[in-house]
């Protein structure tokens, strides 16, 4: 092995510069060339690949985004594409890769281990998704983020004595609307794991008002509702005044916490150390504070561990 290739793909998370330039400085100590390969799956099919030099990664870690660039490829989901990058991979002497992304782009490495690739996966998405592992890269600086926002719009629901809906990020997960609402107040969240029916958010809703707390959060996890038919049902069943908040992709840019800094650090030395030792197949991920590997098809298969923890955690909003 003398060159490692390395993408980013799916959504961008902030950290993924900081994984990327951990893979070239730890490759680099080997003796190995890394292959940066732009646009994810899509640039490698299209042959998209450069060398990337440890200056051009020197000064990275802190930049949100991606300097590799980023897509979705739904070429790479059929076979004939998948033959395609393993020529492409084949022209550019690459027979070892480090994929950074999400639930998608780790589906996407273990295909390519079956085709002979070896292969190390990343976690790099802000949605927390993988079950495999407490934390992916982006989910910390994203969290913090939704706390920014959150902490402005409750300065001016308690001035106008106000109830705002914020929808967050997180696609099929609810971690961050529980850990925002955990860490920032919010009274009321709905998520994928525990949804809320309307009536259940007006009953939670009345009790507080009741109570005196004319000022309150709904936080809720995307796709989950329509937030303007929601809205008007509070409006009409409560007689109160509903704002609706959507932060959309400002949650995923930003400059990445020094904890997911150091996370995606940890994590690109250890996928290199993995390919140096023959190994493949493999998502890297941290457990207990402690970073460990993980078969690519068995990443998302302890739902049992992630319920039990909202469990507990719900405790705190009760």
């Amino acid at each position: 092995m003398n060159k490692i290739g390395v993408l980013t793909s799916g959504g961008d998370a902030p950290g993924m510069n900081a994984a990327i330039r951990a893979v070239v400085k730890a490759a680099n100590y080997y003796h190995l060339d890394v292959m940066g390969i732009q646009y994810g799956y899509q640039g490698l099919i299209d042959g998209k690949i450069h060398r990337l030099t440890s200056s051009e990664v020197e000064d990275i870690a802190d930049r949100g985004g991606t300097i590799l660039k980023t897509s979705r490829s739904l070429e790479f989901m059929e076979e004939t594409g998948r033959k395609k990058a393993l020529e492409v991979l084949g022209k550019f002497d690459i027979n070892s890769l480090v994929v950074i992304g999400g639930e998608g782009s780790l589906k996407g490495a273990e295909k390519l281990h079956e085709l002979g690739i070896k292969v190390i996966g990343i976690p790099g998405t802000i949605d927390n998704d993988l079950t495999y592992t407490d934390y992916s890269i982006g989910f910390d600086t994203t969290l913090n983020t939704i706390l920014d926002c959150m902490g402005k719009i409750k300065d001016t629901d308690f001035s106008h004595d106000k109830t705002t809906i914020v929808e967050v990020m997180g696609r099929y997960c609810g971690d961050l609307a529980l850990y925002s609402a955990l860490a920032g107040g919010g009274e009321i969240i709905s998520t994928p794991e525990r949804k809320l029916d309307f009536d259940t958010i007006c009953s939670k809703l009345r009790s507080r008002i009741t109570g005196g707390k004319n000022d309150n959060l709904v936080i809720v996890t995307e796709r989950m509702y329509d937030l303007q038919e929601l809205q008007r049902y509070i409006e009409e069943k409560l007689n109160i005044s509903v704002r609706t908040t959507v932060l959309g992709f400002i949650q995923r840019g930003g400059n990445p916490s020094a904890f997911d800094r150091v996370l995606a650090g940890e994590m690109g030395v250890m996928a290199v150390e993995l390919l140096m030792n023959g190994q493949s197949g493999q998502a890297v991920g941290i457990k207990e504070n402690i970073i460990i590997h993980k078969e690519l098809e068995n990443v998302n298969v302890e739902m049992t561990e992630k319920q039990d923890k909202y469990r507990l955690l719900e405790k705190l909003l009760h």
